[in-house]
């Protein structure tokens, strides 16, 4: 039996099931197909979407936060932590990959979750993630002026680098997204080497090739141990457990950020193609660079260090410039620094142009202001753009001593958020995956797809379900009424978006057999190019690269 996708004007097997074609409303009350208002351009190479994968996974999170996790939770303790928090944040990843590789479109995952979960839940999933990755802008600029004063320590000098990075940050994002490709494409390739240098410095101290020919091997896992306590209770065995969920917020603000390529996807050439080659990559750059990373650091200093208490802000406190200074290696740190800012920088980049498309997607289909669905004639949303950029502004907050404190709440406000996103994309992709079936849509005819779904869905939101609850666990042994509020306030934010966009608009969830997987969606012949196999020795180099 066959059905015609109306679309495309083609016919599609249906293996005998009921022929499901789901025909949108006429007066297009979700706005599903926004060709005609979509003005983006596909401007991003295959390069930059490999190397921007790369961007959303290396940060300021492993660089500095790894130190503050070792200290917490111990070697062994950090390292179940991180490992832990990479398959969630590979789940949520392989979910978005898949729909995207589906629908390469404007507005990514929140509007998927209204296309096919329910619109008030894409209009709660949307303006989470656009807060969260606006106000982390600032935040990213913040940590880039502190790592100056590494060199310079005069603060009354903190404003104006504050202010040359801020507008640093948005001109990027206004000149459009192919500098924004070319920027992370640079930023990209210093952190690569970045990290490698230091897992392999790591490595050498470790065995003994530093200075000071120390051989450590696994010392510091047996004295002062494998497994740090957190000091809230008295039974130790406990008291270690609590230390390894206390740094599982720490080690999700590391891996915030992968799905970074999926959103770019409606502004790549080539997006289901190259989205696909980015996802199957990601896998192993979190195997090698987050969990190797934080297993090497834990080799080369004990969680007893006292410099690991540091809250300098600056590489003073990366467990790798420790160990450095320690061996006697001299020079390494002031390089360590340097590519801790770009990265941090890099970070805010990022984040600025991820909660702008987002913010864009909203706006086309009437769950944002129309004006800022604004397009230039070049494809840059401009609108949304400056609208997120002035959340940069909020950094000159930290130059402020009374705005410090009130800027560090918000800080940690947001931080949850970045569960709620991953748990929104596997829900999501749970109902994708079960209305395509029950249309009768064969998923391994995408360009991408997981064997290992919808079960790693499931994982994903048990595990990101957990990690909201226990978000702020530690304020129950010694109560804050701040540091709660801080913890839990994102919990009713996020449902009160939710349940008020479903009452205004009368909003439904979808069931399997109306969920709409045609209106437009551009087909494979609209967004895929012809494979040009590359004929030069760079051009091969660059095609296992890239």
């Amino acid at each position: 039996m066959a059905a015609v996708d109306e679309k495309n004007g083609s016919l599609e097997e249906k293996g005998g099931l009921n022929d499901y074609i789901v025909h949108s409303d006429p007066n297009d009350v979700h706005q599903l197909d926004v060709t005609g208002r979509d003005h983006v351009q596909r401007k991003l190479k295959e390069r930059h979407v490999q190397m921007i994968a790369v961007a959303g996974t290396i940060g300021t999170g492993l660089f500095l936060g790894s130190g503050h996790s070792l200290q917490a939770a111990g070697p062994l303790g950090s390292l179940i932590a991180y490992a832990l928090v990479g398959t969630v944040a590979y789940s949520s990843l392989c979910a978005i990959g898949e729909m995207t590789s589906h629908a390469p479109i404007s507005g990514t995952f929140p509007h998927f979750a209204a296309r096919w979960v329910d619109p008030a839940f894409g209009f709660a999933l949307g303006w989470n993630y656009f807060y969260t990755n606006a106000i982390s802008v600032p935040v990213e600029i913040t940590a880039a002026t502190i790592l100056i004063t590494f060199w310079d320590t005069n603060l009354g000098h903190q404003a104006g680098y504050t202010a040359v990075i801020c507008v640093l940050v948005c001109l990027i994002n206004i000149f459009g997204v192919r500098y924004f490709g070319e920027s992370e494409f640079f930023f990209s390739i210093c952190k690569l080497l970045l990290i490698t240098g230091l897992i392999l410095v790591g490595l050498i101290v470790d065995l003994g090739g530093g200075p000071d020919h120390d051989r450590r091997g696994f010392r510091y896992w047996k004295n002062p141990g494998a497994l740090a306590p957190a000091g809230l209770v008295s039974n130790i065995n406990t008291d270690r457990f609590l230390g390894i969920l206390s740094v599982i917020v720490q080690a999700a603000f590391s891996f915030q950020g992968m799905e970074l390529v999926a959103i770019a996807a409606s502004e790549t050439e080539n997006p289901r193609r190259n989205i696909t080659k980015a996802v199957r990559r990601v896998f192993y750059r979190i195997l090698v660079f987050y969990i190797l990373g934080v297993l090497i650091t834990g080799m080369v200093i004990p969680y007893t260090d006292s410099r690991l208490l540091s809250d300098s802000g600056t590489a003073a406190e990366s467990p790798y410039v420790i160990v450095m200074t320690s061996a006697g290696i001299k020079v390494l740190p002031h390089i360590v620094n340097a590519g801790i800012l770009l990265s941090a920088f890099s970070a805010g980049n990022s984040f600025l142009f991820a909660s702008s498309r987002v913010l864009y997607g909203l706006a086309l289909r009437g769950q944002a202001p129309k004006p800022l669905a604004w397009c230039t004639k070049n494809g840059l949303p401009l609108a949304a753009v400056l609208m997120t950029s002035a959340f940069g502004f909020l950094s000159f907050m930290n130059v402020s001593s009374g705005a410090e404190k009130v800027f560090s709440w918000f800080v940690n406000l947001s931080t949850v958020g970045g569960f709620f996103g991953w748990w929104g994309m596997n829900i999501t992709y749970l109902f994708f995956y079960y209305g395509y079936r029950a249309q009768g849509l064969d998923r391994t005819k995408l360009h991408y797809y997981s064997k290992l779904q919808p079960y790693l869905s499931i994982w994903g939101i048990f595990w990101t379900t957990i990690f909201i609850l226990i978000n702020g666990f530690e304020v129950f042994f010694e109560w804050n009424t701040s540091d709660f509020l801080v913890a839990y306030l994102n919990i009713p934010l996020f449902f009160a978006l939710y349940f008020g966009w479903k009452i205004v608009k009368r909003t439904k969830i979808w069931k399997p057999s109306e969920m709409d997987f045609h209106t437009g969606i551009p087909s494979v012949e609209e967004t895929e190019n012809p494979i040009v196999p590359p004929t030069t020795i760079g051009g091969k180099i660059a095609a296992v690269l890239f």
